[in-house]
């Protein structure tokens, strides 16, 4: 089979005011970013907002592999097959990062016959969303140096500043450095930091902004720095919140594409699962919901993490009450939990499946927990026994679950047929009684704890000693009673990446603890959870280039 890149530059695309104008969007309502792409317009929402919501459909799966699962690959493909059902589907999705891109995961456009296209640039520049918040965070970054250089009338104290600069690109070398070096001119010498920009908390307030005025308002509220007596420094205090609006006033407008077979997506905003909460833009969302019958929107990595920040974040501040969720399964990725290295998935292997399968498990019974109908998916990959199929569907329905093979990458819409029927019956016939795993107003720790207890499984939680620290000035200063973002690896339901499977009464370890007071969250970093990446040792990197004016290996 073609390499997803050949595929989609030999697909025909329709322009895009041709693809706007299925779920009734007018050309006056596009901004162009040539003939593929478009901006759509705040005229459009404020239109569209007393239309009636879509149902709610979020797609999840199990830890991945380090190549990925295919979950943005079955929502393209479930979002096609449902057009063929004629039901009018609208995809939400998220930005890919330029970090995972050229490092080990590659493009995040979906794959084979169920893509976002145009493929190339969605994964480099796009409509330059990532580039106007990393430069609305180093603005922060600059003037905040600036006013302690000027004279400091906040009284910052230089050992206390917690705003990091941003760059979207792994690279462990920014992680930790020192600012201000050489003449007295050139600033106030201190000890910096840099976090991917899908880890930036303008990407979280980003994602999260109901509009213009939310997001100002949101951005004002950001700590970056504490005073010598300990009181928080904003960014309106630093009356940065006006210029870093103006970088995002174009940005903040939602994206939209299509698929291979023309199915609309809106595509905005991407933070990280891992790090940050792992939901495309709430502005996204509601868009897509607005224009047809299905909204199928995806968060990020496992449903540990993406699909419970997704209910007790997203949905939580958003009012947002999903209809239903699909959860991919891979059949290597059961094998990689059962012991399998990653080199030999391709291998049939019944006795790792049957071990690892127990991941599988554990996030159905964590999805049950929300009360949403469940519906469970086996992602084919040509390398999948017939005996191994046969043996998750019969696991999956003994669990009471819907279930449905996909074989959306190798078949487009047609391979997710069987996916868009268990989805549009679940959808006709079961009702969701949606409700957040965790109350808010309770204690820091106890939402810590439910979370690491009920979703992960763990026994125990630790905290280090600047974790306990900064949980008392949480308290102190009322950014106590908001949700938790746990940052937390995505290859284990633990906080040790090496530890597959379904691990039950292990201690999870909280090593760090801060605000993102915009976002309305508190970040709890476990485990060895790094919030800038590094390349790995053969980075995908090596293998793009760009040939007779066409990139390659963009896969």
């Amino acid at each position: 089979m073609k390499s997803d890149i050949e595929i989609a530059q030999e697909s025909v695309m329709s322009p895009i005011e041709d693809v706007a104008a299925s779920v009734g969007i007018d050309r006056d309502d596009l901004e162009f970013y040539g003939k593929y792409k478009a901006k759509l317009s705040d005229e459009l929402l404020d239109k569209i907002s007393k239309n009636k919501d879509s149902k709610l459909v979020l797609v999840t799966a199990v830890n991945p592999t380090p190549a990925g699962e295919g979950k943005t690959t079955t929502s393209i493909g479930l979002a096609q097959a449902l057009w063929k059902r004629n039901k009018k589907a609208v995809l939400a999705l998220r930005e890919p990062s330029l970090g995972p891109c050229f490092g080990i995961k590659g493009g995040a456009a979906g794959g084979g016959y169920a893509q976002v296209v145009p493929m190339e640039d969605l994964n480099l520049h796009f409509t330059g969303d990532f580039h106007a918040i990393t430069s609305a965070n180093n603005l922060l970054a600059a003037m905040l140096d600036n006013h302690i250089q000027q004279g400091n009338e906040l009284d910052i104290d230089t050992r206390q500043v917690v705003w990091k600069r941003c760059l979207d690109m792994n690279d462990r070398s920014l992680r930790n450095l020192v600012v201000g070096l050489g003449a007295k001119a050139d600033g106030f010498v201190r000890e910096d930091h840099f976090v991917i920009s899908v880890a930036s908390e303008i990407m979280a307030v980003f994602c999260l902004a109901e509009d213009m005025d939310d997001l100002k308002k949101r951005l004002s509220r950001m700590i970056v720095a504490y005073t010598r007596d300990g009181k928080p420094v904003t960014a309106g205090d630093l009356k940065a919140t006006g210029a870093m609006a103006a970088l995002l006033k174009d940005a903040i407008k939602p994206n939209l594409i299509q698929t291979l077979e023309h199915t609309p997506a809106v595509v905005h905003g991407g933070p990280f699962a891992n790090i940050a909460h792992g939901c495309n833009s709430v502005r996204a969302t509601r868009t897509a919901m607005k224009l047809g019958d299905i909204c199928v929107t995806e968060a990020g990595f496992g449903a540990d993490l993406g699909a419970e920040k997704f209910f007790d974040i997203k949905c939580r501040m958003a009012g947002l009450k999903p209809d239903a969720v699909v959860l991919v399964a891979t059949v290597r990725a059961m094998k990689y939990n059962g012991g399998v290295p990653k080199t030999d998935l391709s291998e049939p292997n019944l006795e790792a499946l049957k071990k690892g399968i127990c991941n599988l498990e554990k996030h159905i019974e964590n999805i049950q927990k929300y009360n949403v109908p469940l519906v469970v998916t086996l992602n084919r990959f040509v390398t999948d026994s017939d005996e191994e199929l046969k043996y998750v569907e019969e696991f999956v329905r003994g669990k009471g679950c819907d279930f449905a093979l996909s074989e959306v990458w190798e078949k487009g819409g047609e391979g997710g047929l069987d996916l868009a029927d268990a989805v549009i019956n679940t959808l006709d016939t079961k009702t969701s009684s949606f409700k957040p795993v965790y109350n808010e107003n309770k204690p820091i720790k106890e939402k810590i704890e439910t979370i690491a207890k009920e979703i992960y499984g763990a026994g125990a939680v630790t905290y280090s000693a600047q974790a306990d620290s900064e949980i008392k000035r949480m308290e102190s200063l009322g950014l106590d009673k908001i949700p938790v973002c746990m940052a937390k690896t995505q290859y284990s339901l633990s906080d040790n990446e090496k530890v597959l499977g379904r691990p039950d009464g292990f201690t999870l370890n909280v090593r760090e603890l801060y605000p993102s007071a915009g976002a309305g969250f508190l970040v709890a970093v476990t485990g060895s959870i790094m919030t800038m990446p590094g390349l790995p040792r053969k980075p995908a990197a090596e293998g793009i280039d760009v040939i007779d004016g066409k990139i390659t290996g963009l896969f």
